[in-house]
């Protein structure tokens, strides 16, 4: 599922990047950081929670997705690549995990856990020094 971000959602701004483009790198202004007002896009709240879980430190408190990214040479392909990104991640947060069923374990398990535990109880018993009886 792809999802696309409104325009009004979305501020860039282009920092000196380090990374390939030799020389060029001291010139040109080509890293974008991209910054995603994630409560504009109007997300259900299970995709809302997700989103924050998946983005972690990338996510401020005031709700806006930062993503750098400074991997290209020129600044349509690292703007492509940041949107790219944070398209994935929003799709991603779209999707539900699967529902827990919750399992009991049934007597005769329980049976064999207990017996184990005593035979490893026995076994550790027999470590200890012996009696002079």
């Amino acid at each position: 599922m792809t999802f696309t971000i409104s325009e009004s959602a979305i501020s860039e701004t282009f920092l000196a990047a380090s990374g390939p483009g030799g020389q060029n790198v001291n010139k040109v202004e080509t890293a974008v950081q991209m910054r995603v007002n994630v409560y504009a896009l109007r997300l259900p709240p299970f995709a809302f929670r997700k989103l924050r879980e998946l983005a972690g430190r990338k996510m401020t408190s005031g709700g806006e997705l930062i993503i750098t990214v400074r991997e290209h040479r020129t600044r349509e392909a690292n703007r492509a690549e940041a949107r790219k990104r944070v398209e994935d991640m929003i799709a991603q947060a779209h999707q539900r995990d699967a529902r827990r069923i919750k399992t009991r374990p049934s007597r005769a398990a329980k049976a064999r856990r207990v017996d184990s535990k005593k035979k490893k109880a026995g076994v550790k018993k027999m470590r200890g020094k012996p009696s002079l009886d």
